[in-house]
């Protein structure tokens, strides 16, 4: 089966950054479609942290009412726990929200299909090709083979490109960790982060709203050989690095389905904002170290900063080549800096003597460790 309607605009994922472009796209009144792998809204590889960053990119991309009704959780503090049972904690200067992938990201679906975009479920792109003044995707979905025309493209996939578009992403060194996520009934969910150290990765604790809590981690890839691929396994090996955690956990309850993994886990040096053809946008564009907890805000930060560029080159004011500098250069700006500190953090954590050290330090110091969190959080510098 082919289709050769011709879109102002198709975008390559329905995720975070995906979602939010389509709706943006659409509410200025352009003809979108989002193309997605799988069967969107769906559970995700995320500790579902939105930072007060995230709030101030959906208001300026006009999508700020999606959070009211949300079932979510207000998040107050974070607290840091070392192997060795030392903590710090330190509250935020603005609260922020747990709040889980599928409901997030059903509310953008929702928004963006309100202002009349399109989207192709179990629909995976194989080929981007410039003709002319457009672009040709060929896709296959369920109907099989689909062909697509648009005037411009978006890249918006997440960590891993499509295997026919894996050109647009130069990979970069496996670090060798994993990560995962599951949901949790019948732990005390209360108004705190807590990120749980031990050799080989950490695993943190966070409320999700209607009395879940999200429990994702961050490892070796040496422990999940051992964990095994149940959920169960990768509790119990969390469990048996970290007494805390262990004890944190002890009457909890997995929620079915909402298990994930992903691995490798890939961080990026520096962002990418372009691909071979056509921009990226979210994860596809760069991903943060996560411990930096920012992953959502960074998918929307690009895409705030992409989205009018992208509606410019639409009404024909600027050039293909013109968005691209405009692009990377405002993408540089705000991720170089708290990627570089998130991985410094993530290292030095992750080692025994010097998370206790640090622990000490953050807990005669609280508004230290504060500011350390806060140099990893997506800068807001440039907006209006």
């Amino acid at each position: 089966m082919t289709m050769d309607r011709c879109y102002d605009v198709v975008v390559l994922g329905a995720g975070i950054a995906g979602s939010a472009m389509a709706g943006a796209l659409a509410a200025r009144g352009w003809d979108t479609l989002a193309l997605d792998r799988a069967d969107p809204p769906v559970h995700k590889v995320c500790g579902e942290f939105l930072s007060p960053e995230s709030r101030s990119s959906l208001e300026a991309l006009g999508l700020g009412g999606i959070l009211d009704g949300l079932p979510a959780s207000p998040i107050e503090a974070v607290r840091l726990v070392s192997a060795s049972g030392r903590s710090s904690r330190f509250p935020l200067p603005v609260p922020a929200l747990g709040v889980s992938r599928p409901a997030l990201d059903g509310a953008l679906l929702g928004e963006a299909a309100k202002h009349g975009a399109e989207l192709r479920k179990a629909t995976t792109a194989l080929n981007v090709a410039p003709e002319g003044r457009q672009y040709r995707i060929e896709a296959r979905g369920r109907e099989g083979g689909l062909t697509f025309r648009s005037r411009a493209v978006i890249g918006a996939w997440g960590r891993n490109a499509p295997a026919g578009l894996a050109d647009e992403i130069r990979r970069p060194a496996e670090d060798g960790n994993v990560g995962w996520k599951v949901h949790m009934e019948g732990v005390t969910a209360g108004t705190e982060v807590e990120l749980y150290f031990f050799p080989g990765g950490y695993v943190g604790v966070a409320p999700v709203g209607g009395g879940t809590v999200n429990v994702a981690a961050l490892v070796d890839r040496s422990l999940m050989r051992e964990a095994g691929s149940s959920p169960e396994g990768w509790l119990r090996a969390a469990a048996a690095l970290h007494a805390g955690f262990a004890e944190r956990v002890r009457e909890g309850r997995l929620v079915p389905g909402t298990e994930k993994a992903v691995a490798p886990v890939r961080i990026s040096r520096k962002p990418r904002a372009w691909g071979n053809r056509f921009p990226l946008v979210g994860d596809a564009a760069m991903v943060v170290p996560p411990l930096c907890g920012d992953g959502m805000a960074m998918a929307l930060r690009s895409t705030e900063l992409c989205a009018p560029l992208a509606d410019r080159y639409l009404r024909g004011e600027i050039g293909l080549e013109r968005w691209r500098l405009a692009y990377a250069a405002a993408l540089r700006k705000p991720f170089a800096g708290p990627s570089r500190w998130g991985r410094l953090l993530q290292s030095a954590l992750g080692q025994p003597a010097l998370s206790s050290l640090l622990m000490r330090i953050g807990s005669g110091a609280p508004e230290l460790a504060l500011r350390a969190f806060l140099a990893t959080r997506v800068s807001s510098s440039g907006r209006p």
